[in-house]
């Protein structure tokens, strides 16, 4: 299930880097901790993981792109 959750979360950060859909980020960070949380409590490192790396890309791309792009 945490895999899943992780997968999910970096799926919809893949979709934030289409041109002019970087606002998607704003949305994209706190369901990724959201997920994380629940990955925490369900012990899955593969998950924990996935949504860190999404946590990260999301934050790079909001920082890269001025907050909007």
């Amino acid at each position: 299930m945490g895999t899943f959750l992780g997968i999910i979360a970096l799926l919809i950060t893949l979709v934030a880097f289409i041109p002019l859909l970087g606002i998607l980020n704003w949305i994209t960070i706190p369901v990724s901790i959201i997920f994380l949380i629940i990955c925490a409590i369900l012990k899955s490192d593969t998950g924990k993981t996935l949504c860190i790396v999404s946590i990260i890309v999301g934050l790079l791309r909001l920082i890269f792109g001025g907050g909007i792009l």
